[in-house]
């Protein structure tokens, strides 16, 4: 009975990884959090059965991090504005309030405005 159980729930993880190709957005959190729960019923408390999700945009406190980023800027507003957008494009944040923009590799350094300005703060 108990090997039955495992079948079905098995057959229901596979299932739930196909289904997270096809899902977006808050949907797809939850087919992943439930995928994580079966995989880890039927390893007895292991997560080795099923691989962990990869990092999202979403992930990364692009929030906090570009409130920090942009708290003594002249113009904090639009700061955050391209802080997150820049964020959200290379997947990073410099660290500190000022400078450090090659921590974050070309993506953030390289970004320009229309007007050939430097987008990243």
């Amino acid at each position: 009975m108990a090997m039955a159980i495992r079948l079905v729930l098995l057959f229901l993880l596979f299932l739930g990884v196909k289904a997270q190709v096809f899902t977006r957005g808050a949907n797809r959190r939850l087919v992943q959090d439930i995928v994580l729960k079966v995989a880890k019923y039927l390893n007895n408390g292991d997560l080795a059965l099923a691989p962990a999700p990869a990092p999202t945009p979403s992930q990364l406190d692009c929030g906090g991090l570009c409130k920090y980023r942009c708290s003594l800027h002249s113009r904090p507003n639009v700061c955050f504005r391209a802080c997150g957008t820049c964020c959200v494009r290379c997947k990073c944040v410099p660290p500190g309030t000022f400078g450090n923009r090659e921590k974050c590799g070309k993506c953030y350094t390289e970004m320009t405005t229309h007007g050939n300005k430097t987008k990243c703060p």
